[in-house]
């Protein structure tokens, strides 16, 4: 059965093309090893037991609540700021509320920057579920944030747990280029850049893609 699992598209615009952060896995990752990809992993228990002052946008939690409940929508938001951090140690929140508090090592880490997680910023860009044949299955939610929602400043080799090698920005156009790159990363790099060439918001459905039969099924949702 797939696990619950969450992905977090970093989205720079302060050149000519946007730019996302991505990295590459280590080779001796069971999943997807020597693939460059958007910071992410599985949803853990404490993710489900955090509450941030500022919650999902409506619309998104309109759009993730077709898949699952309220609280598990917000688990797999907070699993992808979550693992942005370990992975990378850029922290997305804001610090204008008081600290949450927590007994959840995953996110005392992330709190004693007294950054609070915020969800309102963002956006359900797309779903897959990995195919029946692999060993280890995810079904994944692809999120996308703003950079400029992240706090302090964005270093090009931030610090992070070193699941994620060679982080850096690429401009969107080179990323659907890069040979070492998942077919679903690929797919998703595409919806990417079409809702930020058409403007797109967080109402507007995104991919689902899974398998039915053998065969590769994408809704819209």
């Amino acid at each position: 059965r797939p696990r619950d699992a969450a992905t977090l598209i970093i989205v720079r615009r302060g050149g000519p093309v946007p730019r996302v952060l991505m990295g590459k896995r280590a080779a001796s990752h069971r999943f997807m090893p020597n693939k460059f990809v958007f910071p992410g992993g599985k949803v853990d228990r404490g993710d489900g037991r955090i509450a941030p002052p500022m919650d999902l946008h409506p619309d998104v939690m309109t759009r993730l609540c077709r898949g699952c409940s309220p609280v598990r929508a917000r688990a797999l938001a907070l699993a992808a700021i979550r693992e942005t951090y370990e992975e990378t140690g850029l922290v997305i929140g804001e610090p204008d509320s008081p600290t949450l508090k927590t007994r959840s090592p995953h996110w005392s880490a992330f709190l004693r920057h007294d950054i609070n997680p915020r969800l309102d910023v963002l956006h359900y860009v797309a779903r897959a579920i990995t195919p029946p044949y692999r060993t280890r299955r995810f079904d994944a939610r692809f999120f996308m944030v703003d950079a400029q929602h992240i706090q302090g400043d964005i270093q090009e080799r931030p610090a992070g747990s070193g699941e994620l090698l060679d982080l850096h920005w690429v401009e969107l156009p080179r990323a659907r280029e890069m040979k070492a790159l998942p077919a679903i990363t690929r797919s998703v790099l595409g919806e990417l850049g079409r809702r930020l060439q058409e403007g797109c918001g967080p109402a507007d459905p995104g991919p689902f893609v899974y398998f039915r039969r053998g065969k590769s099924v994408v809704e819209m949702v």
